[in-house]
């Protein structure tokens, strides 16, 4: 019988410091802004760039990573503005809906946040 309660004992002690450190590292609306944005850039600069239509004899191919890089700032506030997060204490799960001009197309992403990281587990494009 003692074991058994030293065993509840310790099991109630790991749950209870998991919960705290998943309360602490609950990565806050700033972090993930900096991830998205981060993902989005990446991403545009090895998907979309490339795909770049060479009008104006290639014009935009050229330049199109920079134009990305110069738009950042711009990006960063079309990512908050168009992020909700709910915020569970132990997790965030971030939702985030990108309408974007064309040739990019328009995304819906899920995102959850726990113990400093993100895991986009949904990334719908329409």
């Amino acid at each position: 019988m003692e074991a058994l309660q030293v065993v509840s004992v310790v099991g109630g002690l790991a749950v209870v410091t998991l919960g705290g450190l998943m309360i602490v590292t609950n990565p806050g609306q700033n972090d993930y802004k900096n991830y998205a944005t981060g993902a989005l850039t990446i991403y545009l600069k090895e998907e979309v760039c490339p795909q770049a239509p060479q009008a104006l004899g290639g014009f935009l191919t050229s330049y199109c990573k920079t134009f990305v890089d110069t738009g950042r700032p711009q990006i960063e506030k079309i990512i908050a503005n168009k992020t909700i997060r709910q915020n569970y204490l132990l997790f965030s799960i971030y939702e985030t809906e990108l309408s974007l001009p064309s040739p990019v197309p328009s995304y819906e992403f899920a995102t959850i946040g726990a113990f400093r990281q993100f895991y986009t587990y949904e990334a719908q494009e329409f």
